[in-house]
C-alpha cells in the first residue's frame, strides 16, 4: 500500500507524518483491496483541513475531507469518515452476494 503525505499551506513536519502514517494501517483493517492513500494537510486561515483519497484496486476511490481547529483534530474526524465509508462499502458487497433470488415466474 503506498502512502504519500503532502502539505498545501503547511509544511508538513515528522511527528504529523508520522501521526499519519501510524492512523492510516486502520483502514488495511477494513478493506484489503487499498491500493493507495494520499493523504493532503491544507491551514486555511484558522482552520487545517485533511483530506484522505484512497484507491483500491477495482479502480474505486473514496475520499474524506474534515476540517477542525487542531491538526489532530482534522485527521481523526477524516479517518472516521474514511472509516465509516469503506465500512459502508463492505455492507454493500455483503448484502449484494446474500440477498435473495428473484421468484420464479409462472409455468
Amino acid at each position: 500500500m503506498d502512502i504519500s503525505v503532502t502539505g498545501r499551506h503547511v509544511e508538513v513536519t515528522d511527528s504529523m507524518r508520522d501521526y499519519i502514517l501510524e492512523k492510516v494501517p486502520r483502514l488495511r483493517r477494513l478493506y484489503d483491496r487499498i491500493e493507495a492513500v494520499q493523504v493532503v494537510v491544507d491551514r486555511d486561515s484558522t482552520r487545517i483541513r485533511t483530506e484522505f483519497v484512497l484507491r483500491t484496486d477495482h479502480k474505486q476511490t473514496f475520499v474524506a475531507r474534515m476540517s477542525g481547529e487542531a491538526f489532530h483534530e482534522s485527521v481523526d474526524l477524516a479517518m472516521d469518515r474514511m472509516e465509516r465509508q469503506l465500512h459502508e462499502h463492505k455492507e454493500k458487497i455483503r448484502n449484494r452476494k446474500h440477498r435473495p433470488g428473484a421468484a420464479p415466474g409462472p409455468r
